[in-house]
């Protein structure tokens, strides 16, 4: 499996953006699926956005499509999240996570928080109205 940490959280103005960083060890990052999670206080893990090893296919929740903005440098092992017009809805502890199994098909992106193998220990984004 691979070690993932999140950096670029911080607190911002509703209508500001902010870009995370989820950072990898491990030679195989480049065959797993990566997915954006966050979870609000006293609210469930929800999915956010994720994309495939390849980078060919992403995917966004409704809540943050045409706003955020997922994307991986297999290179660096870095996956991105540029998140603009941001709002105080968006407000949560944000994890990066890595699929439980490598491989999958080029363009296999998932969403459900269940099927992840490895987390990042959160950045937390706060939107201020």
């Amino acid at each position: 499996q691979v070690q993932l940490g999140e950096s670029g959280g911080g607190l911002v103005q509703a209508g500001g953006s902010l870009r995370l960083s989820c950072s990898a060890s491990g030679r195989t990052f480049s065959s797993y699926p990566i997915s954006w999670f966050r979870q609000a206080p006293g609210k469930e893990r929800e999915f956010v956005a994720g994309i495939s090893w390849s980078g060919s296919s992403t995917a966004y929740a409704d809540s943050v499509k045409g706003r955020f903005t997922i994307s991986r440098d297999n290179a660096k092992k870095t996956v991105s999240l540029q998140m603009n017009s941001l709002k105080p809805e968006d407000t949560a502890v944000y994890y990066c996570a890595a699929h439980r199994r490598p491989n999958l098909s080029r363009s296999s992106y998932y969403t459900d928080p269940a099927d992840s193998g490895s987390w990042g220990q959160g950045t937390q984004v706060t939107v201020s109205s």
